[in-house]
């Protein structure tokens, strides 16, 4: 059956006392709703809405970012999740399958349990969990998994607080008959709102089976506060964490490696500690990171080794073999098989050949202040220690450049290019000018130890005046 995605990602998150809609604050390296995007994308939608409301603008061009083909839903006024439903119920009014109601600021749900609902035969299916401390969350009444009806907190009995079976919002349902419960919804209860929830009686009062789903109740964790994202933030590093030691990578200390939500290492991958991932970045088997690096949008080949303290950012690719040494940075570059680059450069806008040496604090100058240009380096090339490539430019095959040069112009292949300027000796200067340097300082010396004497001098007679 067809199924279709909607996205709750209308809220303020007042009590993330923030600027930033709640769901683009990030997590892993991704916006909140990327999670959420994530988990459900595993289901094969047809279609997904985003409802969007406070921030639509930001939230709606983040989650374009996310799932380019997604549509986008603006609940205006926040009248609760009945409501937001209702808004994008509107753009599936052709739609026939089950929907899935999912929410921007709810990371850990997993495929699989979004799996088991959507397979789930009943005619409204509701995602919920035993809660160690129920709190607040709207309690499930149940018989078994068969359910009746769901109830908020701010309604409930005391009886009913006392059920720890808990809601965690996530609904499937059938797309015509959801749009027909939330048509009957209404918002007289505490709050004043649309509950989504309040489908559950209204189906079971016209005859439809509901029942209960249950998961863990760490993958219901919704972020509502800056301690909650950081809690969240733990368990996602600690859960991925242990992930990739299963899966054959080695880590020096885990404790003090951070992934990003879509990383993706190989085994006897080698990680030393402190090492960061930001978004995009493939890792192939046996490649080594070493301690301190940041890493970011690159691709790193098998054989391959980077850092200590090297930084590969957007648009990096590198091939088998490849060495990337200490306080080497690497912007949107491609580096052949077995290029080496193994100390203090900068390597921007480039593609460099197999088997070229990198020379130590080589800059390719890719920015005029307007525009970036590219650098293009040829295989088996030799670049001298201090040289400056001033894109565009090239060095064709086999070429070398003389240490210290600043290359301005191509140098073909095979060719040896030097661009320094010309060497002024001055014989005897350096004596002279640290005769003076020695003279000033002593002249300035003398100075302070008068100014000193003097203001001693003065505090004695202070002193003496007042005794």
């Amino acid at each position: 059956m067809a199924i279709a995605l909607i996205v709750l990602a209308a809220g303020q998150g007042t009590r993330m006392n923030s600027d930033l809609p709640k769901v683009l604050h990030r997590l892993a390296g991704a916006p909140l709703l990327a999670h959420a995007l994530a988990a459900g994308r595993r289901l094969d939608p047809e279609r997904v809405v985003v409802v969007v409301g406070h921030g639509a603008d930001l939230v709606e061009k983040a989650a374009r970012k996310i799932e380019p083909e997604a549509e986008i839903a603006l609940q205006a006024e926040q009248l609760g999740t009945g409501h937001a439903v209702a808004q994008a119920l509107a753009q599936l009014a052709t739609f026939e399958g089950k929907v899935v109601v999912l929410y921007g600021d709810t990371p850990f749900i997993a495929p699989e349990t979004l799996e088991r609902l959507v397979e789930n035969p009943a005619d409204v299916v509701v995602l919920g969990f035993e809660a160690a401390d129920p709190g607040r969350y709207g309690r499930l009444i149940a018989t078994g998994d068969r359910l009746e009806r769901i109830v908020e907190f701010k309604d409930a009995t005391a009886e009913e607080r006392a059920i720890t079976l808990c809601n965690s919002g996530v609904i499937c349902c059938d797309a015509g008959l959801l749009a027909a419960l939330v048509r009957e919804l209404s918002n007289d209860n505490a709050a004043g709102e649309y509950y989504l929830t309040d489908i559950v009686g209204l189906a079971r009062a016209k005859g439809h089976l509901a029942e209960v789903v249950r998961c863990d109740e760490a993958e219901t964790l919704g972020i509502n506060t800056r301690a909650e994202l950081a809690a969240a933030e733990a368990a996602f590093q600690a859960r991925a964490r242990a992930e990739a030691l299963d899966n054959g990578v080695t880590m020096v200390d885990p404790s003090t490696v951070y992934f990003a939500l879509n990383t993706c290492i190989g085994r006897d991958v080698v990680l030393g500690p402190n090492v960061v991932f930001g978004p995009d970045v493939t890792i192939e088997s046996g490649a080594t990171i070493e301690a301190f690096c940041h890493l970011e949008d690159c691709h790193i080949s098998r054989g391959a080794s980077v850092g200590p303290f090297a930084r590969l950012r957007g648009g990096t690719e590198l091939a088998e073999d490849v060495h990337i040494g200490n306080f080497v940075e690497v912007k949107n570059s491609i580096l052949g098989e077995g290029v080496k680059a193994g100390h203090l450069t900068y390597l921007g806008d480039a593609d460099v050949g197999e088997f070229t040496n990198i020379g130590a604090g080589t800059i390719t100058c890719n920015y005029d202040g307007v525009f970036k240009h590219r650098t293009t380096i040829g295989a088996n090339v030799f670049i001298g220690s201090d040289t400056m490539l001033v894109a565009p430019v090239t060095v064709g095959d086999g070429a070398l450049t003389g240490s210290g040069s600043t290359i301005t112009e191509d140098v073909p292949p095979g060719a040896v290019a030097l661009g320094r300027a010309k060497q002024v000796v001055k014989p005897g200067l350096a004596v002279k000018l640290f005769e003076m340097l020695r003279a000033k300082k002593g002249r300035a010396e003398e100075r302070r130890v008068n100014v000193r004497d003097h203001w001693r001098s003065g505090q004695s007679r202070g002193c003496a005046a007042a005794g």
